[in-house]
């Protein structure tokens, strides 16, 4: 009887390294990858055509849900193209609070990519102390928004609100006494910059506990080293951007190659990798880590010097104060015809791009005048990576395809999208 020699598996959607979306067809010979083939769709999101529907400011909360992972910075390129269509020109302050924040979104990112990468590999304790962190920046996302994860905080012409005076405070439960209470309280005395700088102060610390933890770990190194490898050449071919591109040596980022808001003003650098494995793009998340540290200390440090409006006056673009909107008839109307009828947009089409925390997040937005969006295109930075699963597996064994989706870092709500 002939013997078998190519088996098919089916790893996921079930596998926890498949995060209950991907579907990967497994073509083996032995434990040796031969093919792989991803199926998606099982999230069915439909996004694209349900903006299309949708006013262009009920919309943003739409980006939010894409990469639920990394929301604001969805939520960017998208008010930036509704801008750049309606010539609408953002305050100052406003943009620094943008970049401050696409700052802590890239480093919340980060955080759930190395803690459930780690995780994937067979490392527990790193996606404990990311979760610690990442609780501290959540907090931040709920004092401005009111939301731990999609917050709906950029609008066209600017951000919802001013950033707050005051964090919120725990309080006495029966579960804390009042001096654990006072300890968890302790960087929360003052602003919500306060609280963020506290954070920046403290941050490096932790992310060198993670490399202790992992860098120079004898079983994640190897585990990623030599694993998954694309060349520079071949990495621009399949349109790869963000860390998986910088993790092949090539220094392209859109903050500092097309710079947008205020990144053009800011001191930062582009670490790049050399080997373009899975170690090398772990190496370069880690150092972005730093280096939007240092970004959000600059915007800290702005922001408290400058104050000033954080939205457009124009009414038909951006809301009336609540106090104006409850005494005054035509601020009334205004903030009525916004929220029902939305604001009209200049006929034409644009594209924006954003350096997102995965690659290159690309909004397409087509106009006809009217108040929805008459086309929209989003490019998902997590597409091309996964289209390049095939040809970063073969050759490798079963478990490396868990190290390579994890270095991959995707996000299913962009791809179904």
């Amino acid at each position: 009887m002939a013997e078998i020699k190519n088996y098919t598996m089916n790893f996921g959607p079930q596998h926890p390294a498949a995060h209950g979306v991907l579907r990967l067809v497994l073509e083996l010979d032995g434990e040796v990858i031969q093919r792989a083939d991803p199926h998606i769709g099982l999230l069915h999101r439909g996004t694209e055509k349900l903006a299309e529907t949708r006013t262009f400011i009920q919309s943003v909360p739409y980006m939010d849900r894409l990469d639920y992972v990394s929301m604001m910075v969805n939520e960017h390129a998208y008010v930036m193209a509704i801008e750049k269509l309606a010539g609408i020109e953002v305050p100052e302050r406003a943009q620094y609070i943008r970049v401050m924040f696409d700052e802590i979104t890239r480093i919340l990112n980060h955080l759930l990519w190395l803690g459930a990468h780690a995780l994937d590999v067979g490392a527990m304790t790193v996606f404990l102390y990311a979760f610690r962190e990442r609780e501290d920046l959540m907090d931040a996302y709920e004092a401005v928004s009111g939301a731990r994860m999609h917050a709906a905080y950029y609008r066209p012409g600017g951000v919802y609100r001013d950033l707050p005076e005051r964090m919120p405070q725990y309080e006495v439960t029966h579960g804390r006494n009042a001096e654990q209470i006072r300890k968890l309280n302790e960087n929360r005395q003052g602003s919500l910059l306060d609280f963020i700088e506290d954070f920046t102060n403290r941050f490096p610390r932790y992310v060198d506990e993670y490399e202790t933890l992992l860098t120079d770990n004898r079983i994640w190194k190897q585990r990623t080293v030599g694993i998954g490898v694309v060349t520079p050449e071949r990495a621009q071919a399949l349109g790869f951007t963000g860390p998986m591109l910088r993790g092949s040596g090539i220094a392209w980022d859109l903050r500092k190659k097309q710079p947008y808001e205020v990144y053009g003003k800011l001191d930062f650098d582009i670490p790049i990798g050399t080997n373009g494995d899975c170690y090398d793009r772990y190496l370069v998340r880690i150092q972005e880590f730093r280096e939007s540290n240092r970004i959000i200390k600059q915007c800290v440090d702005w922001l408290r010097k400058n104050p000033g409006p954080v939205i457009v006056d124009d009414h038909k673009v951006a809301p009336p104060s609540r106090e104006a909107m409850k005494s005054n008839m035509e601020e009334l109307i205004h903030h009525f015809k916004l929220f029902t009828e939305g604001m009209h947009v200049p006929p034409g089409e644009v594209y924006t791009a954003v350096e997102h925390p995965k690659g290159e997040f690309g909004i397409f937005l087509m106009s006809d005048g009217g108040n929805k969006p008459y086309r929209l295109k989003i490019r998902a930075p997590g597409f091309p990576h996964l289209a390049a699963l095939d040809e970063m597996v073969k050759g490798h064994m079963i478990a490396d395809v868990v190290a390579i989706i994890g270095t991959q870092d995707i996000v299913f709500g962009e791809i179904d999208r």
